[in-house]
């Protein structure tokens, strides 16, 4: 016998309705007053101390039905019982504990005395409250349902897909959401200086210094006009601030990598700024900054090239450049302001035919120049006794990333035996390594290369768009090996492809002194 349940009681109680096990003698009241004495049982008031009375302990319980509607005709609804009395009652705390289990179960479970109390106290304040207990219970989904409901489910999600790719939107994007999301964007795009990004998309400013300068004075500007906000720090919400601009200058034309050295130099220098200096004497520490690295870095840089490659311009010289470079303009009129006699061969190429401007004011200072296009590069290079070409950046194995059209330049002249100076900055170099152009570069616009300036009955390509199988490349940019460049002129001297690597060591170890 379970030493946890009391003696049986001889006073006071009614018994369950029970299965008997066994060969017993038959009880003297039939079936037909089972139902009697099950209503007499639920409205029987238990104990004071909550403990089950002597009559529920039985050898098995057979626990009633889930729901109250498939109680015996003759037995009050449940809620009815327990709310007829303040006490809880055995019946229902059998009910309760029965329940747990499943419809098939039918072994007997005696709750326990915590059990019986907490009962006993949800009860009460249910009867205080005076609303109606709900003894049904929700039934578990079978495994067929819930296979069914992922299903549905699966299939809406598709069909949203489906609808948000035929409206162009994305997939289960509210309209309402994506709205609000553009104009906090086009609020957020308010903050840059609108025009430096409008002259990036439209070309008027181009080439890697004009670009970087540009950049670098709209920062200046937007660190001047910077209050930081309650709350937060300088340092962190300006850098926040300055990747918010960058981001905007990517949409409107890819960065190049001068100015993404200029971009961490002016993020390094705000992470190291001191914490006891005061907002105004930061921000005038970062504007002093950036017109320095303009200044050495560009300004001064530039001088001190053309101070070493006026060296290599001598009278009689014939010299071919491809496109515009600023600093190739720069050694081509010193060079003309010292008297040294020479003639400049102007390379060009489309779209963008950069060498007009040059041409133009070349020929406006007096120097002898010839133009021509890139097709007939070959045919010109006999007459050439040195190439200088300009530069977008330098890698750290020697290649040179330049505006597309330089490679063939240099490949040209090598096979002919003519040195090929490339002109850069310091500032430009970079730790990457690349072999090719395809891996990684900047796409121009299709529709330029498609159209001949001058030519309307040149339209071939008139309708490219509807055919499938065509596609037009415009690349910006192309990688000239270390193997066609005899050297490299920068503000640090002149060097082989070779000792690129050292420059772009001194470089690092410079910017972290600054």
């Amino acid at each position: 016998m379970d030493l946890r349940r009391p003696p049986r009681s001889t006073s006071g109680g009614v018994e369950p309705k029970i299965r008997q096990v066994g060969f017993v003698t038959p009880d003297v009241s039939g079936p037909s007053e089972l139902p009697a004495v099950a209503a007499a049982a639920a409205l029987q008031p238990g104990p004071a101390d909550g403990s089950p009375p002597a009559s529920d302990l039985s050898p098995v319980m057979i626990p009633p039905p889930r729901h109250a509607d498939h109680l015996s005709p003759g037995s009050p609804p449940a809620s009815e019982a327990i709310l007829a009395s303040s006490a809880p009652q055995p019946s229902s705390m059998r009910f309760d504990a029965a329940s747990e289990l499943g419809d098939d179960d039918s072994r007997s479970m005696a709750p326990s005395a915590g059990e019986l109390e907490t009962n006993k106290g949800d009860l009460a304040d249910t009867q205080n409250e005076g609303a109606p207990v709900s003894i049904s219970q929700k039934q578990k989904p079978s495994k067929a349902e819930r296979r069914a409901i992922q299903e549905a489910q699966r299939a809406a999600k598709a069909a949203a897909k489906e609808a948000g790719k035929s409206t162009g939107a994305p997939s289960g994007a509210n309209p309402a959401v994506s709205k609000q999301a553009k104009s906090a964007k086009a609020s957020q795009k308010k903050d840059v200086p609108p025009a430096v990004g409008l002259h990036y998309l439209s070309g008027e400013v181009s080439g890697g210094n004009g670009r970087c300068i540009a950049m670098l004075l709209s920062f200046r500007e937007a660190i001047k006009d910077y209050s930081t906000p309650p709350n937060k720090t300088l340092s962190r919400d300006l850098t926040a601030k300055i990747s918010s601009y960058v981001s905007f200058f990517i949409e409107c034309r890819p960065l190049s990598i001068s100015m993404g050295n200029a971009i961490r130099f002016l993020k390094n220098r705000i992470a190291k700024l001191p914490l006891t200096l005061s907002e105004s004497e930061a921000k005038a520490s970062l504007q002093s900054d950036i017109d320095r690295f303009i200044n050495e870095k560009i300004v001064v840089a530039d001088q001190v090239i053309v101070s070493h490659a006026i060296t290599k311009v001598r009278d009689g010289d014939v010299l071919l450049t491809y496109g515009s470079s600023s600093v190739v303009e720069m050694i081509l009129d010193h060079a003309h302001k010292l008297g040294r006699k020479f003639r400049v061969i102007v390379v060009d190429s489309r779209p963008k035919l950069e060498g007009q401007g040059l041409l133009r004011r070349l020929v406006a200072k007096g120097i002898n120049c010839t133009y021509t296009h890139i097709n007939a590069v070959s045919y010109i290079m006999h007459e050439v006794t040195r190439v200088f070409l300009g530069a977008s950046s330098i890698l750290s194995n020697g290649t040179v990333y330049s505006r597309v059209g330089t490679a063939s330049v240099a490949m040209v002249a090598h096979a002919l035996g003519i040195p090929v100076l490339v002109c850069c900055e310091a500032y430009k170099f970079h730790e990457r390594v690349q072999l090719d152009s395809i891996c990684a570069n900047e796409l121009g616009d299709p529709d330029v290369i498609s159209k001949v300036p001058g030519r309307a009955d040149l339209d071939h390509l008139k309708n490219w768009t509807d055919k499938e199988n065509l596609q037009l490349l415009n690349l910006t940019y192309d990688a000239t090996p270390s193997d066609y460049v005899s050297m490299i002129i920068t503000d640090y001297g002149m060097l082989p492809p070779t000792s690129v690597p050292v420059i772009v060591r001194e470089y690092r170890k410079e910017q972290l002194w600054v």
